[in-house]
């Protein structure tokens, strides 16, 4: 599926389009502009190769937008969302994640599509594991007024069996060491469970279930890509930084 970069650019920009239109129901916007945005980043970022400078700005911005949103679901009950707000995060949270998921592949200077199969495949690897642990013996609530299923036992779980997973993806792909593999399946199952929780607290202040009804009986596809869509900024800041390191 991801062989291909045009197949996967084209993949990931109707999925784009997709969860801007879920994001937006729940944040109560009715805007054409986060479209005619992701168009412009997408040509900017994956077709024109922008300058290195734009992109680290870019990163920059969503990085503390995204850690805005850490700080908004930690310390206080309610994200406040007034019309300011709601665009940066469509903008950044949503559309800047986006972006550098769609960039991870090309860090290493070429078109790797092992690397962003590798994220995908630890993703998968935390959130089963944490289902599979939280439900047989979860007994501590993660964060219960949020999402009361989610047990730490369960985010154990997810951390341990991704880490394992990491060495899985080690012998499957060619591109990384087990070392980097582990660093990235650190920050999958910490920022990705944030990420799962922020979006759960946009949905009970929009008292929906779920994001979307794409997948009848798994919800919107927001709710399936949430987590990865969350760490992928993070996942690209320290693959940006191995070019940097000795």
């Amino acid at each position: 599926m991801f062989h291909s970069q045009e197949a996967f650019l084209t993949l990931f920009f109707l999925f784009g389009v997709v969860v801007i239109n879920e994001l937006q129901k729940l944040l109560i916007v009715k805007s054409y502009i986060a479209y005619i945005v992701l168009i412009g980043c997408f040509l900017a970022f994956s077709y024109f190769d922008i300058n290195d400078n734009a992109t680290y700005v870019f990163l920059i911005a969503t990085l503390f937008v995204n850690s805005v949103l850490i700080k908004d679901l930690l310390v206080i009950n309610k994200i406040p969302l007034f019309n300011q707000k709601k665009y940066i995060v469509v903008f950044f949270y949503l559309i800047g994640s986006l972006i550098f998921l769609t960039l991870i592949p090309s860090t290493q200077g070429y078109y790797a599509p092992d690397v962003i199969f590798g994220c995908f495949a630890l993703v998968w690897f935390n959130d089963s594991w944490a289902y599979i642990i939280g439900k047989n013996f979860g007994k501590h609530k993660l964060y219960e007024r949020i999402s009361p299923k989610k047990s730490v036992e369960g985010f154990i779980g997810g951390l341990v069996f991704s880490i394992l997973g990491a060495w899985v993806v080690t012998l499957l792909t060619n591109e990384l060491s087990l070392m980097h593999w582990f660093v990235i399946a650190l920050i999958i199952s910490i920022f990705g469970t944030i990420g799962d929780l922020i979006q759960s607290k946009f949905k009970r202040q929009a008292e929906v279930k779920d994001s979307g009804n794409l997948m009848p009986g798994h919800g919107g596809l927001f709710d399936r890509l949430d987590s990865i869509l969350f760490a992928s900024p993070f996942i690209y800041t320290y693959l940006e930084l191995l070019n940097y390191v000795p």
